[in-house]
């Protein structure tokens, strides 16, 4: 095709090896599938330029605002950015023509002792400048270091070659665009550690009052990418947090046959210390991504998430010394959700099965009971000894009413 353009356009993106590196695949795709040529206009941002890190940065927008100046003002004609950095709040004049296929969103261990997070020895050091990460590893009750890291990801397998950690947590997506998937990275499970909202996605941005630019940049769009996008920045939205936060998403396509496609959408709020996480699972029309991700927003944010999110904003990033008792709800469809013991919630009229695991989260279960109703679950709970509450107690009930009441006092 030719390009109804008679110069080339102008491609703005930060200087990092990795944001180049994204922005010429971009430029190869645009080049390919309508000959429209590129060229390619790096900007200075200040999250490139600053060490601090990303949480002490603001809250959103460190990455990409400058880059959207620029292209408001003229300077370029369009701009590549990384979904999982792109504010969720529209901006007048601007407009994102196109979500290219989605890289593994998944993020990824790079260990050169071995590949498995299990198998990482007590108190190892891992590198990381993402909050999320920073707790869902602590989550994890290993007992690992948590070494806060900012820099490209050069300067991060450098540092950990010269030993200042012992492993690093990255994304797929970023090692896959910089062909350095053979640097002994295993991908992790997102059971354990949940991608950010839009993580792995690329969002190719122009202004509203370029039709042609946007026209030959919808070239690129791809309808499952769009989907999982718009339902996880839709989470992100209604949480109303920036990449700093530690709170995940994941979107999944579900299709069956004779059945509409679905979208099944996972998501996190966890406190920053590790000490308590919240999850939930929805799923709904492709076309309601945007609506499921405000209502499973709004989910986790009233079963505990809220708090967890307030105590995020106070700044608190170090392990306490005491880990509260929680309670951890799982159901059949895999949804959990951890409040506190006193305020213990249903939470689907749907879930069939439920785990109640009464705990300070620590690795062992100590105990295992069924137990008839409320009033017995209060029983057990209260009669508990000092050295029983320090280790975790299954409790496994099939029943979901009559269990769960609204308040301990209630009794």
């Amino acid at each position: 095709m030719n390009s109804p353009h008679h110069r080339p356009l102008r491609l703005g993106t930060r200087g990092s090896p990795l944001a180049l590196a994204q922005a010429g695949w971009i430029a190869r795709q645009l080049r390919e599938r309508c000959g429209q040529p590129s060229v390619v206009v790096t900007v200075a941002t200040p999250g490139d330029e600053s060490t601090a890190p990303i949480e002490r940065l603001g809250t959103t927008g460190v990455f990409t605002t400058t880059l959207r100046a620029a292209l408001l003002r003229g300077a370029v004609d369009f701009v590549v950015h990384s979904a999982k950095d792109l504010p969720t709040a529209p901006v007048p004049g601007l407009q994102v023509a196109a979500f290219p296929a989605r890289e593994d969103p998944r993020d990824a261990l790079i260990w050169p002792g071995g590949t498995s997070l299990d198998a990482l020895p007590p108190g190892a050091r891992i590198g990381t400048g993402s909050p999320r990460r920073a707790a869902l590893l602590r989550a994890a009750g290993r007992q690992l270091q948590i070494v806060p890291m900012r820099g490209n990801v050069d300067t991060r397998l450098r540092k950990l070659a010269d030993g200042e950690v012992d492993a690093l947590v990255l994304a797929m997506a970023g090692l896959s665009r910089l062909g350095l998937l053979d640097k002994v990275a295993t991908p992790l499970d997102p059971l354990l550690l949940m991608p950010a909202p839009a993580q792995g996605v690329l969002a190719v941005e122009c202004r509203t009052d370029d039709p042609v630019t946007a026209v030959q940049l919808r070239t690129l769009d791809h309808a499952p990418t769009r989907a999982a996008a718009i339902t996880e920045r839709s989470f992100l939205a209604t949480l109303d947090v920036g990449c700093g936060a530690p709170v995940g998403a994941l979107t999944e396509l579900v299709a069956e046959a004779g059945a509409e496609p679905a979208v099944r959408l996972s998501g996190l709020i966890a406190a920053p210390d590790g000490s308590s996480v919240v999850r939930a699972q929805a799923s709904g029309a492709v076309a309601d991504g945007a609506a499921l991700g405000r209502r499973l927003a709004h989910l986790l944010l009233e079963y505990g998430g809220a708090a967890l999110l307030d105590r995020t904003s106070h700044g608190v990033t170090e392990p306490r010394s005491h880990r509260r008792l929680a309670v951890r709800l799982v159901g059949a469809d895999h949804r959990e959700v951890l409040v506190d013991e006193d305020v213990v919630r249903p939470v689907d009229a749907d879930v069939v099965d439920l785990v109640l695991a009464v705990a300070q989260l620590h690795d062992t279960v100590h105990d295992a009971a069924r137990v008839g109703g409320q009033r017995g679950f209060r029983r057990l709970v209260r009669g508990r000894s000092a050295d029983d509450r320090a280790r975790p107690l299954l409790v496994v009930r099939r029943d979901l009413p009559g269990l769960l009441g609204r308040r301990r006092g209630a009794a």
